[in-house]
């Protein structure tokens, strides 16, 4: 068969045959901890493979060992989340931390710098900001609006241009939406690289998932996910996922068998399962997020929106890094209330359908306050810094019926006490 299915359509079979396990249409959950080898010689096959003693041959197919390693479950999933972003080979982690934190461990090492944007997602900004330290990795943060001739002399003025390992990309950012040109970073990576090293360029793109976004197509080397997110979508699952080339996913698979970071076979049916409406359940949300988007900009008690979609050409070079680099806008939505932090809850106080919750990119819509939430943990500075105000509140649009869901989010912004200042304009 010559036809070229399209990863919708595989995400039901591919690496699956069902006489494999008795004639079942669906994997099963494989919860074991070990395999059975047929024999001693095959079993030293297997570990030859998977500690790297000797490379697989062409029609050779990796063994089962023990769940640590490998699991059938982990196996298939796997293989189809690498067809969404085109990638060599996939790792999947017990969350999206634990990739993160696998990546910048094996990637990095004392005295080497570490280039990342800004905003972080709250746990990677604290891991960057408190962790890697402490083991002698230089960090060095920029704007996401920053050019290529600013992060020149960025790295340049810092005095460790030399020593420039990975460049850390969250784009679109958590909270704000700002878009990070991969492309650019690449050029940046390539420029200041270190002789007989490559220097990486490394995006966590769960704010688009693995539907809207390709960051590999752009010049990275590594895509990174929260499977939490849109790859689980329903908010009962933690996960992580890693994808790139087969020798780097190689470095990153050994090190996950040491740190016994990998995810469960159970967690990982519960993703195969996910996988196969991944596609639906965003485009819903996408549809709906542009109805929401285009009905808050207009409100009046909405000070400020961040999404995509309001992009225009008079945004300049983040509307031509979005026309370049996504495929949509997204399911995400920013915006500010008109007052502050006490007005911002007063609305998330009195929503009644969306939940009051962190995370994102689930069935359900999810609203949160970033300044004392997912990122309490960020510098009162940065938060300045990088727009993560009192005022701003994070949307995750769901599945639901938009109309519902607009009743919800206007009757909760009618609920926002008018500011002090702008009575008095009404009474006078």
């Amino acid at each position: 068969m010559d036809k070229h299915f399209q990863p919708e359509t595989l995400m039901m079979s591919h690496g699956y045959r069902p006489e494999w396990s008795e004639g079942a249409v669906k994997c099963p959950i494989f919860q074991t901890s070990t395999f059975v080898f047929k024999s001693a010689e095959e079993g030293k096959q297997f570990f030859e493979v998977a500690y790297g003693l000797r490379e697989k041959g062409p029609k050779e197919t990796t063994g089962l060992i023990y769940s640590r390693l490998n699991n059938p479950d982990m196996q298939i999933l796997e293989e189809r989340l690498a067809l969404w972003d085109a990638a060599d080979e996939c790792a999947v982690f017990e969350s999206g931390m634990a990739a993160i934190a696998t990546v910048l461990f094996e990637f990095l090492q004392p005295g080497d710098l570490l280039l990342y944007s800004n905003p972080l997602y709250g746990g990677t900004d604290h891991f960057v900001h408190h962790l890697l330290p402490k083991f002698g990795i230089d960090i060095l943060g920029f704007h996401p609006k920053a050019t290529r001739e600013e992060l020149e002399q960025l790295l340049i003025q810092s005095g460790k241009a030399d020593r420039l390992a990975m460049i850390y990309l969250e784009t679109p950012a958590n909270p704000t939406n700002d878009l990070v040109d991969i492309q650019m970073c690449r050029e940046v990576a390539d420029q200041f690289g270190m002789a007989g090293r490559r220097t990486l360029v490394a995006v966590d793109n769960t704010y688009l998932g693995p539907l809207w976004q390709h960051p590999l197509k752009h010049g990275a080397d590594l895509v990174l996910y929260s499977a939490t997110k849109y790859i689980g979508g329903h908010s009962d699952v933690i996960a992580g996922a890693c994808l790139g080339n087969a020798a780097l996913m190689a470095r990153v698979k050994t090190l996950r068998t040491f740190m016994g970071n990998m995810i469960a076979p159970h967690t990982g049916w519960l993703l195969l399962r996910s996988l196969e409406t991944m596609k639906l359940r965003m485009e819903k949300q996408a549809e709906n997020a542009r109805i929401v988007a285009d009905r808050l900009k207009n409100h009046p008690k909405v000070a400020g929106i961040h999404y995509l979609g309001l992009l225009t050409p008079a945004d300049g070079a983040a509307y031509e890094t979005y026309r370049r680099q996504c495929t949509s806008p997204g399911a995400m939505v920013s915006f500010e209330i008109e007052g502050g932090e006490s007005e911002a809850f007063a609305f998330l106080n009195n929503l009644k359908l969306v939940k009051l919750a962190v995370s994102l990119g689930s069935t359900e819509s999810l609203a949160q306050h970033p300044a004392s939430m997912t990122h309490a943990g960020v510098s009162p500075e940065d938060k300045m810094r990088y727009g993560i105000t009192e005022n701003l509140v994070r949307l995750s649009v769901g599945v639901e019926n938009v109309e519902d869901l607009w009743w919800d989010l206007e009757q909760a912004l009618e609920a926002v006490p008018v500011l002090e200042m702008e009575m008095e304009e009404v009474l006078v």
